[in-house]
């Protein structure tokens, strides 16, 4: 739950907006507005609230059946109004919730598994602890054993790694198991250690951008072989555009303007959504990367965390 206090020093009288959404529940959401089945896994507590949580993933058209329920209570962050998640404002309130007691064997993968050609997560789940990282990858073993595909979305936080692992001794274990990721040439370089040839994004040109993307998969690509499709995303100040590289292909988006954004919140899941969609429906790379980064860009006018954008609203934009 995602507690959106406004900035001014006045908040505690006034009625504070809450979004229900995680990364994982965000790409849910959208891949069903798409007409996609998709079912969820988290842990929530057994209480009143949970039940209205379900409720709420149903009507989203979401299969909730796999939820597990433990613990006491679910994880909550604050973030102001018109800040997103790399801001120092943005803070995480996720100890002692029923996800980040999660350990190994609590959950049946195999039998959740057994209706699934596909498993997505992102690295902000194994972030929270070192149990937590322990039952990603357990399900990702089961998930590769069983031949899903498997994505990721390389979102780093760093307030999130606390438990005195560092984001490369966990993430490297995970992502050889992926066949699909995702992030941008600073979030690898963080999470992988793979360096990226440029420290940022001020003062280069789309074509330095470019080439700094695609040597950063290339090198990924060396370390992963598994995984053949990668993409990025830069989200700059006033324009927004994408990288992928599918089967040894080279794709780019059109460059959008969006120096009007509602909330920068759940961009990237409805750009990992998007990726799925098209990858899904076996589009060919280019029209994979155009309809990713028109939803990620449609998303930056919603408020909230999950996208509302039906097929046709994300086919306009592009």
């Amino acid at each position: 739950m995602r507690l959106s206090p406004n900035t001014g020093d006045d908040w505690m009288n006034n009625n504070m907006p809450f979004h229900i959404g995680g990364a994982e529940l965000n790409v849910a959401t959208a891949l069903a507005m798409w007409n996609m089945p998709v079912s969820y896994v988290t842990s929530l507590p057994d209480n009143y609230l949970s039940d209205q949580l379900i409720k709420y993933i149903n009507q989203k058209r979401i299969d909730a059946n796999d939820i597990s329920f433990s613990g006491n209570r679910i994880g909550i962050y604050y973030l102001p109004i018109g800040y997103d998640l790399k801001n120092a404002v943005a803070f995480y309130d996720r100890d002692h919730t029923s996800f980040s007691g999660l350990h190994p064997g609590m959950i049946n993968w195999e039998k959740i598994f057994s209706t699934c050609s596909w498993l997505h997560f992102s690295a902000i789940s194994p972030a929270l602890n070192e149990n937590v990282a322990a039952v990603c990858k357990e399900a990702l073993e089961a998930a590769s054993a069983m031949g899903l595909t498997i994505s990721v979305d390389l979102n780093y936080r760093s307030k999130l790694w606390q438990y005195g692992k560092q984001p490369v001794d966990v993430m490297k274990d995970l992502v050889k198991h992926c066949n699909v990721i995702m992030g941008n040439v600073w979030a690898v370089e963080s999470l992988l250690e793979i360096p990226s040839s440029i420290k940022s994004s001020a003062g280069k040109t789309q074509q330095q951008l470019t080439d700094a993307a695609a040597d950063s998969m290339g090198q990924l690509h060396k370390q992963y072989p598994k995984a053949t499709t990668f993409a990025y995303t830069y989200r700059l100040e006033n324009s927004y555009w994408a990288i992928l590289q599918h089967n040894n292909k080279l794709a780019i988006s059109k460059e959008y303007d969006i120096k009007d954004v509602v909330d920068k919140v759940g961009s990237g899941d409805c750009f990992m959504a998007g990726l799925i969609y098209g990858l899904y429906h076996d589009y060919a790379a280019q029209d994979i990367i155009d309809y990713a980064a028109a939803a990620a860009v449609g998303k930056l006018q919603e408020a909230g965390d999950a996208t509302k954008q039906s097929e046709n609203d994300v086919r306009s934009l592009i």
